[in-house]
């Protein structure tokens, strides 16, 4: 899997936007490594600076000093529709009659081919293969006929599937979560203005508070003076439909995402994975960095109770929380392993094992997911070639069954290990000696929220959105534009 993308906007009093972006889309660098942007608004003219690569790559010094204006948005993108090239790189910027259009949007929409065949057949010239720019011409078609709230409901009308938008028009920065919640926003208070960004962590990066999440269905208008925001509740639905990956893995975990601090979620799912199917073991280790909160809850829960639900003997201290994997920070997916060897050999070049750890001990390694499972055969072997009894594995999350199709670029089901295998054929696959995944009810239960709530299609098969060939958890149909439905086989 790979991360989804980065947003944020900014409307400052007296101070240009373009470093408060800057530093902010450093804070989401870990949604989105293949490229940064960002657009402001001077009052005048739009401005607009947009790059492939990371943030630090894309901005030199005079790029920031022409990007001229106290409003703006940023963007930093992992490709979930589109092509991996400039032409779908975000923000995506059009001019029309009434003014001019910057826009930054995570997620991802399941009904885009048929919004832009027909916004083609009217005209619109399209740029690129990309959902954001689909998004963009309709808001810009609305915004001929209609006022910049009644436009924004237009178009949240006609699209489907998730989204968290921030939009820059001319220089008054907006933004919008999908009428499900599936991507997060929050509003964040700064020193002179107000801001949007996809987690609280960049708002932290500005010494800002963070106001609340952007309500499901919500647009929120900054001032254009940076003294407060306006509140829309444009569409509401009986169900959210909160990705819970973020809280597993996707969100940094400084950031509060739907009102619940990252960090202590995935400790209390680490507690929870402990009840459930806790082990014995000498140590228990994280697979850094994504899986060391959950270890550290799992040891927590370990040192009360007994993987029986006993309490512990006062002499008794558990499982042993150690790390026993260092993680080598500069080896990165652009690595080029061009033969089979070379790719199996992989893990060894970003984890290395600390023998005295591991060596004529019980191990319990827990990590976020196993998606295909060929890191997970690896890990396994890894630890037992530095002399490990055993070695148990733990994953806090459910088994992932199904493809994501919200913004997470995730395997098709030939290439998920669990879309067609037992949890003990698993087991057998990557040698482990036990393997156990955390429950659906677990994960609700930690989030304070119930299951219909959650997305929880990758896990389940069943989705919160009407997509073509697939199962839904809830009544839903795609909305109605007025003419043929096109699907996926037309």
């Amino acid at each position: 899997m790979t991360e989804k993308c980065g947003v944020v906007g900014v409307s400052l009093d007296g101070r240009e936007a373009a470093r408060p972006l800057y530093y902010a889309l450093y804070a989401l660098q870990h949604r989105g490594q293949e490229s940064a942007g960002i657009v402001t608004h001077d009052g005048f003219q739009q401005h607009s600076h947009v790059e492939m690569g990371l943030v630090g790559e894309a901005f030199e010094e005079d790029d920031l000093d022409v990007l001229k204006g106290g409003a703006g948005i940023g963007h930093v993108r992992y490709p979930t529709a589109g092509s991996v090239d400039s032409s779908c790189a975000q923000p995506f910027s059009v001019s029309f009659k009434s003014g001019s259009l910057g826009l930054s949007h995570n997620g991802n929409l399941v009904n885009a081919d048929e919004i832009r065949e027909e916004l083609a057949a009217l005209g619109h010239a399209f740029t690129s293969d990309g959902d954001t720019e689909v998004i963009a011409h309709d808001l810009a078609r609305n915004l001929l006929e209609e006022d910049l709230v009644r436009a924004v409901k237009r178009t949240m009308q006609r699209i489907h599937g998730s989204y968290a938008l921030t939009i820059c028009h001319d220089d008054t920065v907006i933004g919008v979560r999908d009428p499900v919640g599936n991507r997060p926003l929050c509003i964040g208070e700064l020193e002179d203005g107000y801001m949007l960004a996809s987690e609280s962590a960049a708002i932290d990066t500005l010494d800002g508070e963070l106001v609340r999440d952007v309500r499901p269905g919500e647009l929120v208008v900054l001032q254009a003076d940076g003294d407060g925001f306006d509140s829309y509740q444009l569409l509401e639905r009986e169900q959210t439909a909160h990705c819970f990956f973020e809280h597993v893995y996707f969100a940094r975990p400084d950031s509060i995402v739907d009102e619940t601090l990252v960090y202590e979620a995935r400790r209390s799912l680490g507690r929870k994975l402990w009840e459930e199917s806790g082990v014995e073991t000498d140590v228990v280790m994280p697979v850094p960095d994504s899986g060391r909160a959950f270890a550290s809850g799992y040891a927590d829960a370990a040192s009360e109770t007994t993987a029986d639900g006993e309490s512990r003997a006062e002499n008794d201290d558990g499982v042993e929380f150690a790390e026993g994997l260092m993680k080598n920070r500069y080896v990165g997916r652009t690595f080029i392993m061009p033969t089979q060897d070379e790719r199996e050999r992989a893990v060894r070049l970003k984890l290395n094992p600390i023998k005295s750890t591991i060596e004529g001990k019980t191990v319990t390694v827990i990590d976020d997911s196993i998606v295909r499972g060929t890191t997970s055969t690896q890990l396994v072997q890894l630890l037992k070639d530095c002399g490990a009894e055993e070695v148990h594995v733990r994953i806090g999350a459910p088994e992932i069954v199904a493809p994501c199709y919200m913004g997470i670029d995730m395997a098709t089901r030939e290439e998920l290990i669990a879309s067609d295998k037992t949890t003990d054929e698993i087991r057998e696959t990557i040698d482990a000696d036990s393997l156990a995944y955390l429950s659906t009810e677990a994960i609700a239960e930690v989030l304070g929220t119930k299951r219909i709530d959650l997305c929880l299609g990758c896990v389940t098969g069943e989705y919160p959105f009407d997509i073509d060939g697939e199962a839904t958890d809830r009544d839903v149909t795609r909305p109605d534009l007025g003419g043929k439905t096109l699907h996926a086989d037309d």
